[in-house]
C-alpha cells in the first residue's frame, strides 16, 4: 500500500516532471527554474538537487550549481552524483583549491577514476605535486594503459624536480600512443633528457623530435613545445615548422576580438605581457627599462599572469610602470577584454613559449600592434605577432624567411640590462669552494644547454688544461652525478668538475667575479646568464650559430666592442678558449676592457635604450596608422634623446 504524497511532494513532483520534459528538449535554464522549485518544496530530496545543479552547470551557471551540489552533499555527504557535479562546477570555475579541499575531504570510496585523475591535477595546480603523484598512480592502478595519465605522472615528477622520473613516464606515454600530442611528448622527453644530462641514449631522442617535425603536414596545426626546439636545434627552417604548428594549434582555439581602429595618438599606450614580474631573469632584465620609459611620450601598462612573490623586484616593478595588473586569475580571452579596454596601441609578449606562456592572448588580437620582444629567442610563428625586436646580429635581414614577423632592429644590441645593479664584488675563491691557484672555467648555463658535443669540447680543453677546473651551477640534484660520470667516460677526474649551488641574484652576480673564463654553450648561448658574466668582467668566448638563441652571446659582445670572442665554427671555439686560457695577460686585459664598458657602454644603460625602443614602436604605429602592413624596421642611427622626446605625434605618424 502506497503512502500518500503530501500537497507539497506532489507538487514538487509534477515541477520536477515538467523540467525532464524542458530539460530533455536542451532548455536548462527553464528546466532549472522547475527543479529549483521542486528543490524549494522538498529541500530534503536529493533527486530534485542534483537535476537543480546538473541543469543549471549545463546553462552555463557554475558557481550557481556549484552551490546546489554542495546543499545536497550537506545533507547527503556520501552522494556520489552530487559530489561529481560539485567538482564539475568547479573545474569549469578553475578553483583548483577548492576542487583539492572538497576531494580530499570526501569519502574515499567515492573517488572513481575520473574524480581521481581531476584531485591530482588540481593538487598539481596548486603545488601538492607529491599528493598528485600519489593521486596519479592510484589512478594508474585502474587503467595502467592510459597514455596521458603517464604523461600528467611525468608533469608531476618534473614539478618536484624528478626529471629522470618524468622522462620514464614521457617515454610509456609516447609508447602506449597520444595521437595529436605525440610532437609535443616527443619534444618533453628530449628536453628533461638533456635536464639532467641523460645522454646515455646518444641522441637518440633529438632525432625522433627532428623527425616528428618533418613528418607534420606544412599546414599542420598541433601542439608542440616550441622553446624545445629553439634551445636543441640550430636548423631555423626545423624551428620555424615546430613553431607554425603550434601558433596555428593556439589559433585555432581562439575567436579573436573584432578589429580596432589605430588612430593618432598622443601618448603611446604601451602594454607588456608576462607571467615573470618577480623573481626572474627577464625582470631583472627588463626594471630598469619600464622605469626609464618616457612618460610624456608613453603609458605603461604591465600586465602580470605570474606569482605574487613578495620579492623586492616584485615591488619594484609594480612601481615601475603606469599600471600594473595583476591578471593571474583572467583566463586568455578575459585578459584580451582587458587590454582591450585599457585602449592599448602596442602590445608587447615578454614570454613567447617559455614557461606559463599565454600565447593564446595574443590570438585574441586586442591591440592593432602585437610585438614579441625578449623572452623567447626565435620566431612565434604566430600571425598575430606583427613585429619580432632584435638586432643586426640575433636578427639579421637575412634571417627573415625564418620569421613570421617583420624584424624590428635595435641600433646596438636587442638586450636589455639594469644599470642601476651595484657593481660585483668578488669573494674569496675558497668560500666558493674553487682552489685559488686553479684556472676557472666557468659554464654557468642551465644543463639543458649542454649537449654531449659541447661538453666534448669542454673536456678536450681540461686534458689540454691541466691545472683547469670547470665550474657549473646544480640546476637540478640529477645533472652533477651525470657530468662527472660523462667526465670520466671521457678520462677526466670527476673532481675537477666543481658544482655551485643556486644562490640570489647579488650572490651570484659577486661570485662569479671569481670565474677567469666564461665558456659558452650551443646552439643556445647564455643569455641574462652571459650578461650576468660580462657585467662581472668575465670574457666570455662563445660560437654564433643559424638561430636567434645561438647568436645572443655574440650579440652582447659586438655591443661590448669585443667582437673578437665571437666564433664562427666549433674548431675556432676551442682554439680561442685555449688561447685565452693559457695567456694571462690577453684575458686580463679583455676584462680590463670589460670593467670600463660597464660605465660606458649603451649595453648596460636601459637609459640609452629606452628611447631607441620607443622609436621602434612608434615607428610601427606610424606604419598602421597610415594603413600600412607591417613591415622591417632595419636598425637606425639613434636620435639625439631631445629631439627623440620632442618630435610631435603627427610628424611622426608621418615618417614612415
Amino acid at each position: 500500500m502506497s503512502i500518500p504524497l503530501t500537497a507539497a511532494a506532489a507538487q514538487a513532483q509534477q515541477v520536477w516532471i515538467q523540467g525532464q520534459k524542458l530539460a530533455r528538449k536542451g532548455r536548462w535554464m527553464e528546466a532549472a527554474r522547475r527543479f529549483e522549485r521542486a528543490s524549494q518544496l522538498q529541500p530534503r530530496d536529493a533527486l530534485y538537487g542534483v537535476n537543480l545543479a546538473d541543469a543549471l552547470l549545463k546553462a552555463g551557471l557554475p558557481e550557481r550549481a556549484r552551490a546546489a551540489a554542495a546543499a545536497v552533499r550537506s545533507t547527503e555527504p556520501e552522494n556520489a552524483l552530487a559530489l561529481a557535479l560539485q567538482v564539475n562546477a568547479l573545474v569549469t570555475l578553475r578553483q583548483h583549491q577548492a576542487i583539492v579541499h572538497v576531494l580530499e575531504g570526501a569519502p574515499d570510496h567515492l573517488l572513481d577514476f575520473d574524480l581521481r585523475v581531476v584531485l591530482a591535477g588540481a593538487q598539481l595546480e596548486v603545488g601538492k605535486a607529491k599528493a598528485a603523484v600519489s593521486s596519479y598512480v592510484q589512478a594508474l592502478a585502474v587503467r595502467p594503459a592510459e597514455a596521458n595519465l603517464h604523461l600528467q605522472l611525468g608533469q608531476a615528477f618534473k614539478a618536484l624536480g624528478m626529471k629522470l622520473e618524468a622522462a620514464e613516464c614521457f617515454r610509456t606515454a609516447l609508447l602506449l600512443g597520444l595521437g595529436h600530442r605525440q610532437v609535443a611528448v616527443h619534444d618533453l622527453l628530449a628536453f628533461y633528457e638533456r635536464e639532467v644530462c641523460d645522454w646515455r641514449g646518444g641522441n637518440t631522442q633529438v632525432h625522433a623530435l627532428r623527425a616528428s617535425i618533418a613528418a607534420l603536414p606544412e599546414d599542420a596545426a598541433v601542439e608542440t613545445n616550441p622553446f624545445v626546439h629553439m634551445t636543441l636545434l640550430d636548423d631555423p627552417a626545423e624551428q620555424l615548422r615546430a613553431v607554425r604548428a603550434c601558433a596555428r594549434h593556439v589559433a585555432g582555439l581562439v575567436t579573436p576580438l573584432a578589429s580596432r581602429a589605430a588612430l593618432p595618438v598622443t601618448r603611446l599606450r604601451l602594454g607588456y605581457v608576462s607571467g615573470d614580474f618577480h623573481g626572474h631573469a627577464t625582470a631583472y632584465l627588463m626594471a630598469e627599462l619600464f622605469e626609464r620609459h618616457d612618460r610624456e611620450n608613453v603609458e605603461v601598462f604591465l600586465y602580470s599572469h605570474g606569482p605574487e612573490d613578495g620579492s623586492a623586484m616584485r615591488q619594484r616593478l609594480k612601481a615601475a610602470g603606469d599600471h600594473f595588473v595583476e591578471a593571474r586569475d583572467l583566463n586568455a580571452r578575459a585578459l584580451a577584454e582587458r587590454i582591450r579596454a585599457d585602449g592599448i596601441d602596442v602590445l608587447v609578449d615578454l614570454k613567447g613559449y617559455t614557461l606559463d606562456a599565454r600565447p593564446a592572448v595574443f590570438a585574441h588580437r586586442p591591440a592593432p600592434v602585437q610585438v614579441a620582444y625578449l623572452g623567447f629567442p626565435g620566431t612565434s610563428g604566430a600571425d598575430c605577432i606583427d613585429y619580432i625586436v632584435g638586432d643586426a646580429h640575433v636578427t639579421p635581414l637575412e634571417h627573415a624567411p625564418w620569421f613570421t614577423e617583420k624584424i624590428a632592429q635595435l641600433p646596438l644590441c636587442y638586450q636589455c640590462n639594469d644599470g642601476t645593479r651595484r657593481l660585483p664584488v668578488a669573494p674569496s675563491r675558497a668560500s666558493q669552494g674553487l682552489p685559488e691557484d686553479a684556472l676557472v672555467l666557468c659554464v654557468f648555463n642551465q644543463p639543458y644547454k649542454i649537449s654531449p658535443e659541447v661538453f666534448d669540447v669542454w673536456c678536450r680543453l681540461l686534458h689540454r688544461l691541466p691545472k683547469a677546473v670547470l665550474w657549473l651551477l646544480a640546476w637540478t640534484p640529477q645533472a652533477p652525478l651525470a657530468l662527472r660520470r660523462e667526465a670520466a667516460a671521457r678520462g677526466i677526474d670527476p673532481s675537477r668538475l666543481i658544482f655551485a649551488d643556486t644562490v640570489g641574484q647579488e650572490q651570484h652576480l659577486d661570485r662569479v667575479a671569481c670565474a677567469d673564463l666564461f665558456l659558452d654553450t650551443w646552439p643556445c648561448n647564455g643569455h641574462t646568464t652571459a650578461s650576468d658574466m660580462l657585467w662581472a668582467a668575465v670574457p666570455v668566448v662563445t660560437y654564433s650559430g643559424r638561430s636567434f638563441a645561438s647568436r645572443v652571446a655574440g650579440s652582447l659582445l659586438k655591443a661590448l666592442d669585443v667582437p673578437e670572442l665571437v666564433c664562427d665554427s666549433v674548431a675556432a671555439y676551442e682554439e680561442l678558449a685555449f688561447a685565452l686560457a693559457v695567456d694571462a695577460p690577453r684575458r686580463h686585459a679583455v676584462s680590463a676592457r670589460l670593467v670600463e664598458a660597464r660605465t660606458t657602454s649603451p649595453l648596460f644603460s636601459s637609459a640609452q635604450l629606452a628611447p631607441q625602443l620607443e622609436d621602434l614602436y612608434r615607428r610601427m604605429w606610424a606604419r598602421v596608422v597610415a594603413g600600412l602592413p607591417a613591415d622591417h624596421l632595419p636598425a637606425a642611427q639613434a636620435q639625439p634623446e631631445s629631439a627623440a622626446r620632442s618630435m610631435p605625434r603627427t610628424a611622426v605618424a608621418a615618417s614612415v
